[in-house]
């Protein structure tokens, strides 16, 4: 059991062109086989076995709505560090954060995730390598950070397990503005580190436990078992692939039935 999750779902404050395209106000509201995205999140999450769900968001139809799922609803603070340095306050740890545009989120993947995790992680984030997600996607276009030991997407899931993580939250922020600029990640952590990255000797799983040292905390990096874990919709396009991949899966389920 999962004491709680936070869902990242507040407003940045610019056109989100998955609203924009969908004409809702967020787009976290955007459909999915009939449902809202963060609908979707929140029924995963439970289905995990969360006890506590909360929604960090400001749009008032996200707050309705997650209000109305029972959700409990925080005020986002600037950027998403900041509104989990504010979760970890008032719902403490162990605590799971994803996003709301994270669709095609399924309670297995919650639940390996927990289950790979090293026992002494203060911090674990998951990432899918590269074939993982195109094994799964073919032809899908993603930001990936690119190390020795392969290429490497974000999917959208993190826990932190200890009040240690605490210490996290604030290196977040810095390492979320150079997701698309990993030396300057390396650069944070030292000459050597810069050096071994340059060099291509540097692993992702090395890459986050040295930059966990350097605050002070245990970071670990598990690896996604599905690759459609990596998927969110931060485009159009993605919508689009989220609704095909929900579809065939509901033709699949319904053809198992015959």
């Amino acid at each position: 059991m999962i004491p709680a999750a936070l869902v990242l779902a507040g407003s940045r404050g610019v056109p989100d062109p998955v609203a924009l395209a969908e004409g809702v106000a967020h787009k976290a509201l955007a459909l999915v086989d009939g449902q809202p995205m963060l609908a979707r999140v929140i029924a995963a999450l439970r289905a995990a076995g969360v006890e506590t769900v909360a929604v960090a968001a400001n749009d008032p139809e996200v707050v309705a709505l997650a209000e109305a799922l029972g959700a409990t609803v925080l005020p986002p603070r600037p950027g998403p560090s900041a509104s989990v340095g504010a979760a970890l306050e008032r719902l403490g740890t162990p605590l799971l954060v994803t996003t709301s545009d994270h669709a095609l989120l399924k309670p297995a993947w919650v639940r390996d995730f927990l289950a790979d995790t090293p026992a002494d992680a203060d911090v674990a984030i998951l990432l899918a390598r590269r074939e993982t997600v195109e094994a799964a996607l073919p032809g899908t276009r993603r930001t990936w950070l690119r190390l020795a030991d392969g290429r490497w997407s974000g999917c959208n899931l993190f826990y932190l397990a200890t009040p240690g993580a605490q210490a996290a939250v604030a290196t977040w922020s810095a390492v979320d503005r150079d997701r698309k600029r990993p030396w300057r990640i390396a650069a944070r952590l030292g000459p050597g580190t810069l050096i071994n990255f340059a060099l291509g000797r540097l692993t992702m799983a090395q890459a986050i436990e040295r930059l966990g040292r350097r605050i002070g905390i245990a970071a670990r990096v598990v690896a996604a078992r599905d690759g459609l874990a990596a998927v969110d919709v931060d485009k159009p396009a993605d919508l689009a692939d989220v609704r095909r991949i929900v579809r065939s899966a509901a033709l699949e389920q319904a053809a198992e039935r015959v």
